[in-house]
């Protein structure tokens, strides 16, 4: 395997305080490597998206480490951290998150514009990553024009734009229908594959967790085997 790219040490995550905390997330450890698909299962409620979102930086965390690419971005101020999750990483979410008022191509530049690349290089990009994806017909479609398979890909071609080291899906295919499910499966493997991306999906589907390298099992903020 190799060096780790996310490496989590002994993470807990608490909502509340005193006799009202909870505690999200108790002591997880893990590593994830370069260029690794893990599946993040686990009955509803037991931490799945507080671990991603620790993990990615969209959260803080109570106490413990998170190194991304060997930096520990729990230390970083919010706007350090905003920068670096605009650079390293990419998310892709159950509700796709779209814009409804931007067509796809516009979807997939609005990262790389407030990133600062140019508006010719980021319609180029957008538009070659959409074709890819098999969305070349589709580049002025707005989302509601839009089935939501060929919404979650375009998510995915916004999350994948910016080249980031890592993406993180949460639930990706569960508001799909088994063959569009199946569609979003393999497009992420496919691009697992061909780029070596580091994919980390959170999922209650065993389809979904089978086609990874492994999966991680989830109860009351901890890993199980």
């Amino acid at each position: 395997m190799s060096e780790p790219l996310v490496v989590g040490h002994d993470v807990w995550k608490v909502y509340g305080s005193g006799d009202l905390s909870v505690a999200a997330l108790r002591g997880i450890n893990v590593e994830i490597a370069a260029g690794e698909m893990i599946a993040v299962m686990g009955p509803s409620g037991c931490g799945k998206t507080t671990l991603l979102n620790c993990l990615s930086g969209l959260d803080d965390i109570t106490r413990g480490e998170v190194l991304v690419d060997k930096t520990n971005i729990h230390q970083m101020s919010d706007d350090k951290k905003s920068v670096f999750r605009a650079r390293k990483v990419g998310f892709v979410f159950q509700s796709y998150n779209l814009l409804p008022v931007l067509n796809a191509t516009e979807n997939v530049e609005m990262p790389l514009l407030i990133a600062g690349v140019k508006g010719p290089e980021a319609r180029q990009r957008a538009h070659a990553l959409l074709t890819e994806l098999g969305l070349g017909d589709k580049l002025d479609r707005r989302p509601a024009e839009l089935s939501g398979g060929q919404q979650q890909r375009v998510s995915l071609a916004r999350a994948l734009v910016g080249h980031p080291a890592i993406i993180w899906a949460d639930e990706p295919t569960g508001n799909l229908d088994d063959e569009g499910s199946h569609q979003v499966t393999a497009l992420l493997r496919q691009l697992n594959k061909s780029y070596q991306q580091t994919i980390v999906i959170v999922t209650h589907d065993p389809t979904v967790a089978g086609s990874c390298d492994r999966t991680l099992h989830m109860k009351d903020g901890q890993f199980v085997s």
